[in-house]
Formats: structure tokens, C-alpha cells, sequence
């Protein structure tokens, strides 16, 4: 039995330009360095005292570049700047900086583990942040500027190096020159990242692949309307982004940077978002990759069998081009899933065994005789934010389960392309021999909509191809004379800013926005051109939530019926998105309608309650917070609310209630009405249950719950505003 993992390692070009050639520049975010520190440097390390099991790694050009700005310390960023500036000497508006941005991490594995850090956290939830301001004393700030940067040790780290080790004990009391050591500390670990990868490569112990430079989603570079081909109603920019060209440039410049880092070529290609199209694939192939990776649903969609998943799944592919042939391998969604939402809930223990006892399940081969390949593809930094300890150790336990079980011939972790070598590939697809259609598709539920289709999505196309028309129409600005503006382009085609821009105006999500405009003012400017006003103005509004523009009445007779809810309102899924879809919602004369489409995959993990909780803005109601165990302390989750809907999964029953007081419910005599069909179910809410005076809108926030705990936060940081006339 053989499985391969493959960690997908990468984070957007973050770097703010002044004017062209000041050569002046800082980073926005500090994620490169601090999940460089914890996941990047942490990640290598215990790969490292596991020289059998073998792994693949996806390190992004984009991400690369940035490592080793910050090895070499030419990077600084906003939140490391802070961190090293004399406490005394904080303005009130960096002090209130401070206490927004720097508790930007999950509370419960993160924070509350560290008394004092929890401690800091809870006084600002409690007093708010004016107060904080007003009275907390510089000993206060400077240990919340230490703590934010020691959570992002590695485990490995705080138990071994007795100097960090020492800074967790003490908990308290950090004075300038320990945050001083702490930054450096932090570029001690990301200098050795690279370093490291190299040498385990070298050993053959690991695999690393490379991507296309900016981290563009390939088949919309291409045509942004093939993403029409797997939904068909989705509204698009128009004109199209239509510049197949950019790719295979993204794709030369990476494989170019991979060459000078490494000293040797990429045999494998991540396409971000495990985006692909037939004429991305011929592209691929025409640059003589050898093999890359896609997601399961893609395939799934293609085949359309009805033959045992397993089947199918677990092999790897040859797929014929104009260019070339390809070999490819397909992402086992349950399992990489698994990792990714879930097994952060379960003990160590208990998540590496339900990992075993599942890839053990599949270890029967097939009956040609040729060995299975369990593909397991996922984020390699974010995944972890959720588990204890970091997620080491799951992973360990894991390992050296691996490890016993590799002795004993029964499981092998292998690179993609040592079991190519190993089992050459002999399965071909190609429309001509069994596949009734072509592969096209992401990982993101096997469509595009994760990048393109919502207004501020297309608008930022919009964006993009005016910007592109620009450069094109300067022929003279070659990448060899004028790379600061290719550089640009490479910047702003990002796929983390589209994907940005379909969830909600976060803090973040507009610091994105703004390093997306950002990134097409330089292009301007590289060419000498003036760039358009609206670059100057945010691409989105800055209320906080997502708002409905317009009237929407339809008259829904079959409330499952696909069709006409390609009319109605996505709602954006977020971390429940390996239990639901798509979210969808609407309202006709007579009741509020929301449709919630599962996955098929893990029916046994699917939690059993859905909540639906909302108030009216700018009415005086009775509100109150929810009654839900371990729900986290922060917005929205943790405003207060005038309706409540809780809904059985299991058993389709419902429960409405309504706040009467500052911390009272009662119930409420119209039940939501449920419609179920398939692994559709639509919620049906009557207008009667509304105040008799209907409100203008109201701000809806939706969860999953499990035996009644918190579980998921379905509509991410921001409350859904409907509108209602």
C-alpha cells in the first residue's frame, strides 16, 4: 500500500512597493515569517527525523522569494515592526493597532493555552479595546507583542532550545530586548528552511515541486470563461481575461526559479487551487512537466462512473496531449479533508489512528495487478491553526505508526515520482477511451467560484484586464527591459486576492484588496502611465459584511429544483466547507428561503445541528447571545441576537425562539418549514414570523453545531446582510 502526501506550502506576494525605482518596499502581513517559523521551519524539521517515510512538498516561487528576504533580512513587516518598537513610545493609534491585529489567532489552541497571553485576551474582550488604550500599562502591550510571535514556535523549537523554552516558562515580564531576540530567533529558523528542504531532496527522502510564479489559477489566465463549463449560470466579467500567454510565462518563471534554488528541474507541477482545463494541460505538458495534481471531483465528474471509488481514485494516470504526454494524480478529498477540518477536533491518538485504520481500508490492489496510490494533497500551514500543540503531535503518532507498519511491508509513504519510477503508469485517460468529458476544474467543489463570479470578483477582473490591455498595448516593456512591470502583473494575478474577495470584508480581506490594487498601480507606473482613479479607492465596501444590491422575488414551486436558484444569492462557505457546498438564498412574498447543498462524502462525520440566529439593524427588539457550548468569544459569533433557528440534521426537526430579554429565549410558535431531497436541504422560513412591521433588512450568521457544541463557523467573519425590500 502506498501513499503519497503532498504539502502545498505558499503564501501571496505581501510586499507593498513605493514609486518604481525607490526600490522601497515592506510586507502587509507576517504570515510568511511566522508560519515560517512554526510550519515551513517547524514541518522540515520533523520530516527530517523521519528519513522512510517520504513526502512531497509544494514550495510556491512567490513564497520562496519572500523566505529569503526575510533570511536575509531585507523583509520587514508591519506586525515585526511593532513588535520591536520601545512600548513608552507607541502612539494611541498603534497601541489600538496592536490590540486589533495581534490576537489574530484561534483562541482555543492557540492563545488560552499561554496564561498570560489568555489573560491579555480576555481583558480585551471584556473591557474592549478604548479601555485597553486607556489603561493598560507598557508592561501589557510589550508582553502581548512578545506572545503574539512565541505561539508560532514549533513544538520542537520550545522544547529544545532552552532560550525559547525559558521565554514560555516565564510567561510574563518581556522587555524590549527579548522581543528583540525573539525576531531574531525567528530568522534563525526560516535561514535554515531552504537549506533543509535542499538536503532532504537531496537524500531522496523529499520531493519538491514547484507552481506558476504568482500563484495564478491557470485556466482562467486562459479564458475566464471556462469557467462556464462547470456552471453554466455563473455571471463573468465582460469582456473576458483571455491571456493564455501569461500563464506559460508564470509557468517558465517558475520552473526558472526552482532551477536556481534547487540546481535541478521541477519533475512536478501544483496548479494552485488543483485548477486545470485541456488547455492548461497541453501547456504543461509542452514545458515537459512530468506529472501533476489534481482533485478527485474533477475526475469523478469526468468518468461518471458508478464503479467502486476506490477503483478509480487511487491511481496514477497518463493523459495524452497535442504537446506531450502527462502523468497525473488525483487528491483523495475524504482523506486530505479529514486532516484539514476535522482531525483537529479528535485527540492525537485518536486522529492518527482513524488515519491508519482508513488508508489500511484501501490497501486491497486492483485486479490488473498494478499497486494503489492514495494521493493526499492539503495546505501545509493554515491546516494546523486548529489542533493541539500545532498539529506536531498528531503528526508524530502518525508517523511512527508509519514507520512500524513500512517494517512491516503493509504501508509505504512514497514521492509521486519515486512510484512512478517504481510503477510506471498504464491507465490512460483520454476522451476516446472512456471519459464522456473533458477535465476541467478545482478542487473547490470541482468549479471555479472560489475566484471569479461574485460582483467584487469580476470587478476586480475587470481590474486586471484593463491593467493587462495597458501593458499589452507597450510592446517596448519586455520582462528582460521592464521586469518591474511583469512583476506587477505576476502580482495582481494572484489567486489569494480573487479567492479574498469572495469572503466578506474582513481586516484582512481589505488589506488584501488594497495589496491587489496596489500591485496594478505599480504596473502603471513601470509603464509610465497614469494609473485609473479607482485604483485609489477600495474595490469593496467597508461596512463589514456582504450586502444584497436590488430586489429578488422569485416563485420557487420546487424548492430543490437547481435551476432557479441559479438566480438567487451564494453565500461564501467557509470552514464547514467539507460538510456544505453551497449555500444559496432568497426571499418571495411569503417567506425567507435558504438552500444548503452537502457533500456525499462523510456522512458519518456530518454534524448533527445547522443555526440559524439573525436580528434586524436600527430596530429596538429584545436581543441575546446564543446558548451554544464553546462558542468562540469573538464577532459576529459573539454578537447578540433577536431570532434563533436550530435545526436537527439527523432527524430533520426544528426549533425556532426569540430573545424577549438581555439573556432570554423563548420559543417560538412558527417552526421553520425543512424540505430534503438528496443531499439538498432547503429552510423555509414564513414572513409571518417576522415583525409585523417588516424590517429592512437583516444581518443573518449561520453555524454547525454537534450535540450542542459549536462546531463550524459557516459564514466566516462576517454576518450575511438581506435585504428584504
Amino acid at each position: 500500500m502506498y501513499v503519497a502526501f503532498l504539502w502545498h506550502q505558499h503564501q501571496p506576494c505581501y510586499q507593498s512597493y513605493g514609486m518604481v525605482g525607490t526600490g522601497h518596499g515592506h510586507y502587509q502581513l507576517p504570515w510568511v515569517r511566522l508560519h515560517g517559523t512554526r510550519d515551513y521551519g517547524g514541518l522540515i524539521k520533523l520530516w527530517a527525523r523521519y528519513p522512510s517515510l517520504h513526502q512531497t512538498v509544494s514550495l510556491t516561487p512567490c513564497l520562496l522569494a519572500q523566505l529569503e528576504d526575510y533570511a536575509q533580512g531585507l523583509a520587514i513587516d508591519r506586525h515585526l515592526a511593532l513588535t520591536v518598537s520601545p512600548v513608552e513610545k507607541l502612539s494611541l493609534g498603534q497601541k489600538a493597532e496592536i490590540l486589533n491585529t495581534f490576537f489574530e489567532a484561534n483562541p482555543y489552541t492557540q492563545i488560552f493555552p499561554q496564561h498570560r497571553y489568555q489573560q491579555l485576551y480576555e481583558q480585551r474582550q471584556r473591557q474592549g479595546i478604548d479601555w485597553c488604550v486607556a489603561h493598560w500599562q507598557p508592561q501589557d502591550f510589550s508582553d502581548l507583542l512578545a506572545w503574539h510571535n512565541l505561539i508560532w514556535f514549533d513544538p520542537l523549537t520550545v522544547a529544545e532550545d532552552k532560550e525559547v523554552w525559558n521565554w514560555y516558562f516565564r510567561q510574563k515580564s518581556f522587555t524590549l530586548g527579548d522581543r528583540q531576540r525573539i525576531i531574531s530567533k525567528q530568522r534563525q529558523i526560516i535561514q535554515g528552511i531552504i537549506p533543509l528542504h535542499h538536503q532532504l531532496q537531496e537524500s531522496g527522502q523529499l520531493e519538491i515541486i514547484t507552481s506558476p510564479y504568482g500563484h495564478p489559477i491557470l485556466p482562467l489566465l486562459a479564458d475566464t470563461n471556462i469557467a462556464r463549463t462547470v456552471q453554466a449560470a455563473l455571471a463573468l466579467p465582460d469582456p473576458r481575461f483571455c491571456w493564455s500567454e501569461d500563464g506559460i510565462r508564470q509557468l517558465q518563471r517558475g520552473k526558472q526559479y526552482y532551477r536556481e534554488i534547487f540546481g535541478r528541474e521541477s519533475r512536478g507541477l501544483w496548479p494552485p487551487g488543483l485548477a486545470i482545463s485541456p488547455a492548461m494541460l497541453q501547456t504543461v505538458a509542452q514545458l515537459r512537466f512530468e506529472w501533476l495534481c489534481a482533485d478527485e471531483s474533477v475526475l469523478a465528474k469526468s468518468l461518471s462512473t458508478g464503479a467502486e471509488r476506490s477503483a478509480w481514485l487511487n491511481s496514477v494516470y497518463r493523459v495524452p496531449t497535442e504537446d506531450g504526454e502527462l502523468a497525473m494524480v488525483f487528491r483523495d478529498q475524504q482523506l486530505s479533508d479529514l486532516i484539514s477540518f476535522h482531525y483537529g477536533r479528535y485527540s492525537p491518538a485518536q486522529a492518527a489512528q482513524d488515519l491508519i485504520e482508513r488508508l489500511l481500508a484501501r490497501r486491497p490492489h486492483p485486479d490488473n495487478g498494478q499497486p494503489r496510490l492514495v494521493t493526499i494533497a492539503l495546505e501545509g500551514d493554515g491546516t494546523w491553526n486548529g489542533y493541539e500543540n500545532s498539529g506536531f503531535d498528531f503528526l508524530q503518532q502518525f508517523y511512527q505508526q508509519c514507520e512500524q507498519l513500512g517494517r512491516q511491508r503493509l504501508l509505504q509513504l512514497v514521492t509521486v515520482s519515486e512510484f512512478m519510477d517504481q510503477f510506471p503508469p498504464t491507465q490512460v485517460l483520454t476522451q476516446h477511451n472512456g471519459i464522456p468529458s473533458p477535465l476541467v476544474g478545482s478542487w473547490n467543489r470541482g468549479n471555479f467560484s472560489q475566484w471569479i463570479g461574485q460582483p467584487s470578483q469580476n470587478q476586480a477582473w475587470d481590474y486586471l484586464i484593463d491593467a493587462r490591455q495597458t501593458l499589452a498595448s507597450h510592446p517596448e516593456a519586455t520582462e528582460e527591459n521592464n521586469p518591474e512591470a511583469w512583476q506587477a502583473l505576476y502580482g495582481a494575478e494572484s489567486s489569494d486576492w480573487f479567492e479574498a474577495f469572495g469572503q466578506g470584508n474582513s481586516a484582512q480581506t481589505l488589506t488584501s484588496e488594497a495589496l491587489f490594487r496596489q500591485h496594478l498601480i505599480r504596473l502603471y507606473h513601470a509603464l509610465n502611465e497614469i494609473p485609473p482613479g479607482y485604483l485609489h479607492h477600495p474595490l469593496m465596501d467597508q461596512n463589514g459584511d456582504r450586502h444584497l444590491e436590488g430586489h429578488l422575488y422569485p416563485h420557487w414551486d420546487n424548492l430543490t429544483n437547481l435551476i432557479p436558484w441559479q438566480v438567487a444569492h451564494p453565500v461564501p462557505v467557509h470552514t464547514g466547507q467539507a460538510f456544505v457546498s453551497q449555500i444559496y438564498y432568497g426571499h418571495d412574498r411569503q417567506r425567507l428561503i435558504l438552500r444548503f447543498d452537502f457533500h456525499r462524502l462523510l456522512p458519518e462525520l456530518i454534524p448533527d445541528e445547522l443555526h440559524l440566529a439573525w436580528y434586524y439593524p436600527y430596530v429596538a427588539h429584545g436581543h441575546a447571545p446564543l446558548a451554544i457550548a464553546s462558542l468562540p468569544d469573538q464577532g459576529p459569533l459573539n454578537y447578540y441576537f433577536h431570532h434563533h433557528c436550530r435545526i436537527n440534521l439527523h432527524h430533520l426537526q426544528s426549533h425556532h425562539e426569540i430573545a424577549v430579554g438581555p439573556n432570554r429565549w423563548q420559543p417560538h410558535p412558527q417552526r421553520p418549514q425543512l424540505v430534503h431531497q438528496g443531499q439538498t436541504l432547503v429552510v423555509v422560513i414564513p414572513l409571518t414570523a417576522l415583525p409585523e412591521t417588516r424590517p429592512d433588512s437583516l444581518h443573518l450568521l449561520l453555524l454547525l453545531g454537534q450535540q450542542g457544541e459549536f462546531w463550524a463557523n459557516l459564514s466566516g467573519d462576517n454576518l450575511v446582510q438581506w435585504r428584504l425590500h
